[in-house]
């Protein structure tokens, strides 16, 4: 049994049936982290947020298991990288006590399995409309292991935040009675989001890959700076001579735009779209390109695209394919309550100053 909340003293057992994972003794809450082997970084976060919920007396598994179902046709099934003995030494370092690696067959006894977990309409959109089939077979195997594993708390990867939000979904719709965990995306140092595919690229598709993270940390970019400008508009009292105080910020346009922004809605969702859009589209033109997939800004709570007038959490996704290799990344952004016009309109007066090169 582990000894220290952040790392293994021994080598994690590696369990191959169910059988052998029920025989356990279990001592504390269990903590499972789901993969599908050729495990990094991102995976070895996962599994030492594992071990922290756990703690000292509790056990943390870690399922490595290449599920057939959520493949499509064309995908890339049997290219998928099968590292075992290397996942069961990173499960190891980062502190799980067991890795249970099942077969097709323990997983599925007599083949695919009739009776299957339909992700829903929102399982239809995005990732969904790209790979026609895929949630649901994620969700069936997701539904398996939490039943074959029984744990006290399942942590996933933010980096697939429709996969986790669809998980929680079926946990909360069909009473799993499990808590859901979602730990954030760990990244390379040049921004490109940890993945067991991106050993798949060249030096210059990765190159080229790196527009993902480029085009969401350009759209929280422009959310920052459109919020700032909000906020500074704010802090100038509506009087006629809010316009001379915005102007004061150093630019002539600085106050046309902070009044223009502040009448906007919070964040301008179609403001953040066109900045990462513009990354994405340079990114098509390098060699090799970059071949955009989708590009949305959605509510998490379904996936559908905001509304210029959205307030709350919202999710900049995007999924691209760099020569034979698919990407997806996404950022959390959050939209501030948008405040009335009134609070925020500068009086139309002679005495307010013109601005220089300003339309009539």
């Amino acid at each position: 049994m582990t000894t220290s909340a952040s790392a293994s003293t021994h080598a994690p057992a590696l369990l191959r049936t169910a059988a052998e994972l029920h025989a356990r003794v279990r001592h504390g809450r269990r903590a499972v982290v789901m993969t599908m082997g050729a495990l990094h970084e991102g995976h070895a976060t996962l599994v030492r947020t594992a071990r922290e919920i756990a703690g000292p007396d509790g056990e943390v598994v870690v399922t490595v298991f290449v599920n057939p179902l959520q493949f499509g046709a064309g995908e890339d099934l049997d290219r998928y990288p099968r590292t075992l003995d290397a996942d069961i030494e990173i499960a190891g370092r980062a502190g799980a006590d067991a890795v249970f690696a099942p077969s097709v067959e323990e997983v599925y006894p007599g083949g695919e399995p009739q009776v299957r977990v339909t992700a829903g309409p929102m399982g239809e959109r995005l990732e969904g409309a790209s790979r026609p089939g895929h949630f649901d077979g994620m969700l069936t195997v997701v539904a398996k292991l939490l039943h074959l594993t029984r744990p006290d708390v399942a942590l996933y990867g933010q980096k697939d935040a429709q996969q986790l939000a669809l998980i929680r979904r079926m946990a909360r719709d069909l009473n799993f009675g499990v808590e859901i965990a979602g730990v954030p995306t760990v990244r390379e140092e040049d921004g490109l989001a940890l993945s067991s595919r991106n050993r798949y690229l060249s030096a210059a598709e990765r190159r080229t890959a790196l527009a993902l993270s480029q085009a969401l940390f350009a759209g929280r970019d422009r959310h920052a700076a459109e919020e700032a400008l909000r906020a500074r508009a704010r802090e100038v009292p509506a009087t006629h001579a809010r316009a001379a105080a915005l102007g004061a910020l150093g630019e002539s346009r600085a106050a046309a735009d902070a009044h223009a922004v502040a009448q906007a809605a919070p964040g301008r969702p179609a403001a953040v779209r066109a900045a990462a859009r513009l990354v994405l589209d340079e990114a098509a033109r390098l060699t090799p390109p970059l071949e955009l997939d989708y590009l949305a800004l959605v509510d998490p709570a379904d996936f559908t695209e905001i509304g210029e007038d959205h307030t709350g959490e919202a999710i900049l996704a995007v999924a691209a394919r760099v020569g034979a290799t698919r990407l997806i990344d996404n950022l959390t952004l959050t939209f501030e309550t948008l405040e009335t016009t009134e609070a925020l309109d500068i009086p139309a007066t002679p005495e307010t100053p013109a601005t220089p090169g300003a339309a009539s």
